[in-house]
């Protein structure tokens, strides 16, 4: 009985080679899949503004259900967070808002919002500012690279 513990107290562990080969193993696959997933947050952002571009859209659309029109440019987005008192002025505004309040874009900048005859365009002026050719809006498909331009 003593022989048998014995044995089980000598193979209960790990041997440093066999320690030495997982954080070998694991110090390559983090050399391999690392640089993949650091070179990515500028493509994350990316996302993070469609999805925000997509909800906004979606609360302007219930806006237009609730009321027979979205709110003017001069309104803005902020029609969605408080009623509007300039005209077009909604009837059936719905007291809670559209949305509990704007985002911003991933680049600290507030969306911007354009109603031309109910072509609305919704977009961020992207990580170049207002000043570069990087917007991203609700025109922008998914073959357009991360600048802005038409691939």
């Amino acid at each position: 009985m003593n022989k048998l513990l014995s044995n089980v107290k000598k193979t209960a562990g790990f041997t440093l080679i066999e320690v030495m080969v997982v954080v070998v193993i694991l110090g390559i696959l983090a050399a391999i899949v690392i640089p993949k997933i650091m070179s990515r947050p500028e493509q994350a952002r990316i996302v993070k503004v469609k999805q925000d571009i997509m909800a906004i859209q979606s609360a302007l659309d219930l806006y237009k259900l609730d009321n027979s029109f979205y709110p003017s440019t001069d309104q803005g987005l902020q029609a969605l967070i408080t009623k509007p008192t300039n005209d077009p002025q909604p009837r059936n505004w719905k007291t809670d808002g559209y949305l509990q309040q704007l985002p911003i874009d991933p680049w600290g900048q507030a969306y911007q919002y354009i109603n031309d005859n109910e072509k609305l365009k919704i977009f961020s002026y992207g990580p170049k500012g207002k000043d570069g050719s990087s917007e991203i809006g609700n025109w922008t498909s998914d073959t357009e690279n991360t600048n802005g331009s038409q691939q």
